[in-house]
């Protein structure tokens, strides 16, 4: 039986419909994918596999294969379809694994943080197409998010684990993974540097888009989560947790900007199971303001607010000013989607007092918050007025709040060579606010300089906002010279291709 990969069970069995599904989706046929298992076997070193096509029958009949079966399967099927296919999402998951490991309701544990960190980013590095939405994965909004979030709150009992190296156990990979080789401690420069790179990667991405750098920044990923399955100082183990959930929360927000929202999702998640392994708060509200502006993004203003609240109430009493200024940014933007103009004002006016109040903060901020300049909050606060406009039927009054808002932040970030994507989004702001006021000439202006900028970003997001804002345009006033040139420009300057992920 082990070297058939079967689960060696006489239970009875009932056909597995998800495994099946992906099956009769990819086209193969059962020989070809128990020769692709063989093959990718030897190159894992499972010499003993040797799976048949009576053995893939058996698997879709129900039967569960023993590792690394379910590994190699999660492999194939995410290079087939360019999405990441998880081994749960095969029907697979082994049944000593709990089964609110899968989406977004995990176990608070250092141990299956880890594991599961290595596991959704081997399986993306693994995919080989490029521009595909990650449509296989499914997201979570609702109570199904905000619950399992909430519990970040929740205080964890230390791990004495903590300070001896990460015992996986039974989630652990096999001895042949890269976790298994023998290695030092890190010493003080290594992690200086592991952290120095996370924040090239960050800027990076607020250079090119979220397409370029991606795929370095998950295997700088993978790469951490081998590091924390070594024995290494309670200290060190903590950096590292930081660290990995910087890295998660980047590759959450560039699979975000690509359009991999249930990916990126995944990432969030994970990302704040770190920060909380890492007793990091103001980062894990960062992770959660990214989660709020997904969810925006995704039309669920409502949840968008709770993951906001949630991270103001976690992390109240130990974020910087710039943190909290962002955070009531990201609350505006949750009260304006959701029509609320009292609270979205509320929330505008206390994100530039609370901002005011960085100036007189004595420590650094870290990193990952330093984004948050002037220019940004002009942007943020501008985009909840925007939003605002759209939710109340195209409001001129709203419109003209964020007109000199938005116009500052588009002169600030002019100035700002290291966050070119800002400066596109603002610009495209720019650009329906000139719409909702109903001058399209102007429009038009600022809707050419964003293409401009977009051609130096990957970001299918910038560009999907560019399309829209010019179907706009020339839905409402296609019958000017100018929206015609502007639609015949958006045609040649950003042609609809696959990103790269």
């Amino acid at each position: 039986m082990g070297g058939n990969g079967g689960s060696g069970t006489n239970a009875e069995k009932r056909p597995n419909e998800l495994l099946g599904s992906w099956f009769v989706r990819s086209g193969w046929s059962k020989g070809e994918l128990a020769r692709q298992v063989n093959r990718r076997a030897r190159q894992l070193g499972a010499n003993h596999i040797s799976t048949d096509t009576s053995r893939v029958r058996r698997w879709l009949d129900g039967e569960n294969p023993r590792e690394p079966i379910p590994r190699i399967l999660s492999e194939l099927f995410s290079e087939r379809f360019g999405c990441v296919v998880s081994v749960e999402d095969l029907g697979l998951r082994t049944a000593r694994q709990s089964p609110s490991a899968t989406g977004v309701d995990m176990p608070w544990t250092g141990p299956q943080t880890v594991a599961l960190l290595s596991e959704f980013s081997r399986s993306d590095l693994m995919l080989a197409r490029r521009g595909f939405l990650g449509t296989s994965l499914s997201l979570s909004a609702g109570p199904a998010l905000i619950e399992p979030m909430q519990r970040w709150l929740v205080p964890a009992p230390a791990s004495p684990r903590l300070s001896s190296g990460l015992d996986l156990g039974a989630a652990a990979e096999p001895a042949s993974a890269p976790a298994a080789r023998a290695r030092g401690r890190l010493s003080k420069p290594e992690l200086d540097l592991l952290e120095s790179t996370t924040a090239m990667f960050r800027q990076w991405d607020a250079q090119c888009g979220g397409g370029l750098r991606r795929k370095a920044v998950v295997g700088q990923l993978h790469e951490v989560t081998d590091l924390l399955q070594e024995p290494q100082p309670e200290a060190t183990t903590r950096k590292l947790f930081k660290v990995a959930a910087e890295l998660a929360e980047l590759a959450g927000w560039m699979s975000y900007d690509v359009g991999l929202q249930p990916t990126a999702q995944k990432y969030f998640v994970l990302a704040l199971h770190a920060a909380k392994e890492a007793g990091d708060r103001p980062l894990g509200s960062y992770v959660l303001s990214s989660m709020s502006r997904q969810m925006i993004h995704l039309g669920r203003p409502d949840d968008a607010l709770e993951l906001i609240h949630l991270a103001q109430y976690g992390s109240r009493d130990c974020a910087s000013p710039r943190t909290q200024a962002m955070l009531y940014a990201m609350e505006a933007r949750a009260y304006a989607n959701m029509g609320q103009p009292g609270k979205t004002k509320r929330a505008v006016r206390m994100a530039e007092d609370t901002f005011a109040d960085a100036e007189d903060w004595d420590e650094p901020d870290p990193d990952w918050i330093r984004f948050f300049s002037e220019a940004e909050l002009h942007g943020e606060n501008s985009h909840s007025y925007r939003d605002l406009a759209y939710v109340a039927g195209r409001s001129p009054t709203y419109a003209s709040l964020a007109e000199p808002l938005m116009r500052r932040a588009v002169e600030l970030f002019a100035q700002d060579s290291e966050h070119q994507r800002s400066y596109a989004l603002n610009l495209i702001g720019m650009a329906t606010v000139h719409l909702l006021q109903r001058e399209p000439e102007q429009s038009a202006v600022f809707a050419e300089r964003a293409m401009q900028v977009a051609k130096k970003v990957r970001s299918e997001r910038v560009n999907t906002r560019i399309r829209k804002t010019v179907d706009t345009a020339a839905r409402d006033f296609g019958d000017l010279a100018k929206v015609v040139d502007l639609t015949d420009k958006l045609a040649v300057e950003l042609p609809e291709t696959a990103e790269a992920v």
